[in-house]
């Protein structure tokens, strides 16, 4: 009797899932190997970013990477979307990366970490902090010190959230990457002698490692930019390498002659822009490239698995020869084999009757993808004039304009405001406007200036007492390239007039859209009934109205026919749209709608015309472009 029972005590312990949980395994990097508990070990990851998607779907998405055939899942971490304010953390919700990982391990998958500190993926500023502009003598990216004094400190706080989660603690975090395609941003910087950004990269690692992070850690970088990305004590990976003899060549080569080899980011889609056409890429030729990469040993880590949602005010930005700017679409579906709805995609099942061919473990069924629903009509009932809303706030006086950073304020639009006593006309130029700009003349809208089309000047005509009210929106900060050391938004260098610098008396007006505008607690005079909204044709308006549902699911809001703005549902910014596409619709998630009453917002900028309703669909318009090149 007394046997039995200490044993039941013990019997329960040892099926629980603390005992579970207790189950340590291994991982290194091994004889040219990755050892998984001593064993070989071929890693088959997804790239699949927190963020992007809603909490309650994270569980979800874990069971398509395992359907798709994978064993791991791959993340960065935004240091922006933790650390909005300095020294103020943020880990909750949508950007709980603890429960994140947790998650992962509890559905079978590894995780492979990602935490930058920069980390491009086409995210606002590549995942910097915007307040580190507004820090005295700092350098982004390079060996300086107030900038990796901040980059320890946020290291050392990532460490205290999810430190615990390595593998060498019993968690399912496997690796950890070491800055980010730093290569390229060496090929970039020139100006930076190749010693220097050796020895900030190697700092990057040491932090890490002074943090606490003790597994294997790795580089990623194209093939030929090893030279300036690779880092002792990191394995070198390849990312974009589609030939297995050159990846094996150059990992050799700075690897001491041998592997593991490994694809750290594998192209299934592509990132798009506004105004672009959305690229595509064939699930055939995906198909065909991870046969060849299985077929040779190669570890891979698509990117990406599942793109998911810039949603509020995170999208990042590009830029080229010919576009000053080339601001990042709200979706990032990417074409990616899982959908940005979470859908599979004729590319997913592609890939799983491969991946199925090579893995010897069981690939289950995908799950059933999340309740749609369509509604057919949203009636707005109100539309504000936000010209006359955000001009009667206090502004910020200043001699010349300034920048959001020199506001303090990070996203959204600024209201820039002069008073002209004596009439002037000419050519106005604002060289440094960063993004977009609607001009208005005494309130009536005269033109548009956009960072995109590299269109900086117009003709203009101010009469005799007169207001010019320039009305800017950043449209994301630059994420890739050495124009990510340029970063500031608004007004940042003098408006001109005919050649001549405007200064004094300049007010400005901070529009963060932090919150969602609320038309009931603005003044009555002015919010309009619609009958009335034809007043505020062609100024920044807010539409509000009010739906109810008898059952939620996801869906997708019909913007084709509106002009330029962001969308509030529930309090929650879905992100940006604008009619030039080629992104239509916004998704709006059912896990944000309810049963009853529910709340949408609509601040348009344009305002060309007056609207009425709004309606969702049940398919996404991704590619419909309307804007010639």
């Amino acid at each position: 009797m007394i046997k039995k029972v200490f044993l039941l005590p013990l019997l329960l312990f040892l099926f629980s899932p603390l005992a579970v949980q207790a189950q340590t395994h291994t991982f290194e990097i091994k004889g040219g190997e990755f050892m998984y508990d001593n064993t070989p070990l071929r890693i088959l990851s997804g790239e699949m970013h927190y963020p992007r998607i809603p909490h309650q779907y994270w569980r979800h998405r874990m069971q398509m990477l395992k359907a798709m055939g994978l064993n791991a899942v791959a993340t960065y971490v935004f240091w922006n979307a933790h650390e909005p304010e300095p020294g103020k953390w943020d880990f909750t919700g949508d950007k709980n990366l603890a429960e994140y990982i947790k998650i992962a391990g509890e559905e079978g998958l590894m995780v492979i970490l990602r935490p930058g500190p920069y980390v491009c993926a086409e995210w606002e500023f590549g995942g910097y902090p915007w307040w580190l502009q507004n820090v005295e003598g700092l350098e982004l990216r390079r060996d300086n010190e107030q900038f990796l004094k901040y980059t320890q400190l946020y290291i050392n706080r990532l460490y205290k959230e999810i430190g615990g989660l390595q593998i060498t603690k019993g968690g399912p975090i496997i690796m950890v990457q070491a800055e980010n395609e730093f290569g390229s941003y060496v090929s970039q910087r020139k100006d930076i002698p190749l010693e220097e950004h050796r020895v900030y990269n190697a700092k990057i690692v040491q932090q890490l490692k002074d943090a606490g992070f003790n597994i294997p850690m790795f580089t990623s970088d194209g093939s030929w930019l090893f030279e300036g990305g690779a880092t002792p004590g990191a394995l070198p990976t390849a990312n974009g390498e589609s030939n297995i003899e050159n990846l094996k060549k150059v990992v050799d080569q700075y690897n001491g002659g041998q592997g593991p080899y490994m694809v750290a980011e594998f192209y299934p889609g592509w990132l798009a822009h506004w105004a672009e056409p959305h690229p595509q890429v064939s699930a055939t030729n995906i198909a065909r490239q991870t046969e060849k990469y299985l077929q040779n040993g190669v570890s891979i880590n698509y990117y990406m698995v599942h793109g998911g949602t810039n949603f509020g005010f995170t999208s990042g930005a590009n830029y080229d020869k010919k576009h000053d700017i080339q601001p990042d679409l709200t979706s990032y579906d990417y074409d990616a084999p899982i959908s940005e709805a979470g859908w599979v995609t004729p590319k997913f099942d592609s890939i799983r009757n491969v991946i199925k061919k090579y893995v010897k473990y069981p690939v289950p069924t995908a799950p059933a993808a999340m309740p749609l629903i369509e509604i057919s009509s949203i009636k707005l009932t109100k539309a504000a004039d936000m010209l006359e809303t955000i001009s009667a706030q206090e502004p910020v006086q200043s001699d010349k304009p300034m920048t959001f950073e020199q506001l303090n304020q990070g996203y959204g639009y600024i209201l820039y405001k002069r008073h002209f006593n004596q009439p002037i006309s000419g050519k106005l130029e604002i060289e440094g406007l960063r993004d977009y700009a609607l001009v208005y003349v005494n309130g009536e809208k005269v033109g548009e200036l956009n960072r995109y089309f590299n269109a900086y000047s117009m003709e203009i005509d101010i009469p005799f007492n007169s207001n010019l009210e320039i009305f800017v929106e950043n449209m994301g900060r630059i994420n890739y390239g050495s124009g990510i050391i340029h970063n500031t938004k608004g007004i940042i260098s003098p408006v001109k007039i005919n050649g001549n610098i405007i200064e004094g008396e300049w007010e400005m007006f901070r529009v963060p859209m932090d919150k969602t505008p609320e038309p009931q607690k603005m003044k009555e005079e002015n919010v309009y009934d619609l009958s009335a909204a034809g007043k505020i044709k062609g100024r920044p308006a807010v539409y509000s109205g009010v739906f109810n549902l008898e059952e939620t699911g996801d869906t997708f809001l019909d913007m084709e026919d509106w002009g330029k703005g962001i969308v509030f549902i529930n309090g929650i910014n879905i992100g940006r749209y604008w009619h030039v596409g080629p992104q239509q619709t916004l998704y709006i998630p059912g896990v944000w709608l309810k049963k009853g009453e529910n709340e949408i917002v609509i601040f348009e900028q344009q305002n060309d015309k007056v609207h009425s309703e709004v309606r969702t669909v049940k398919v996404p318009i991704l590619t419909k472009l309307r804007v010639n090149q």
